[in-house]
Order: structure tokens, then C-alpha cells, then sequence
């Protein structure tokens, strides 16, 4: 598993993270505080206090492509 701090700031961000993550078959999930929701939902995402960093957890050691895609996110 691995877990990276991503930082989602306005919608538009939102709807594209959403995009990329809905390309690749990892389980993902994020997480703020003591919330989890779907790295695929976008009114998951939504739901989370997006003014603060969320942790991406993804459930894959094997996962350096979408890591790449998600450069832009990533805090």
C-alpha cells in the first residue's frame, strides 16, 4: 500500500482527479481526519474538508503510472 498527501483546491481540480483516477483499476481511497471515501467519487470527495491536504491511500505497491498522472495533485 501506498499513501500520499494530495491537495484538491477547487472543483475543476476536483473533476479532473476524478478523471484520472476512474482510468486505473487500483482500489483508492481517501482520507481526511476520520473520514474515508472513494478516490473515484466526486461527491465523496466533496463531502471531505478539501481546504485541507488528504491522504491518498492506494491499495498497490505497483502503482508508479498513476502516481505519475497525479503529479499535480500531490502536496
Amino acid at each position: 500500500m501506498k499513501s500520499v498527501v494530495i491537495k484538491l483546491d477547487m472543483a475543476e481540480s476536483v473533476k479532473k482527479f476524478v478523471n484520472i483516477t476512474s482510468k486505473f483499476n487500483y482500489d483508492m481511497a481517501l482520507k481526511s481526519g476520520r473520514y474515508v471515501v472513494d478516490a473515484k467519487s466526486i461527491l465523496g470527495i466533496f463531502s471531505l474538508d478539501l481546504g485541507e491536504p488528504i491522504v491518498l491511500e492506494i491499495n498497490s505497491d505497483d502503482c508508479d503510472d498513476l502516481l505519475s498522472a497525479l503529479v499535480p495533485f500531490i502536496a
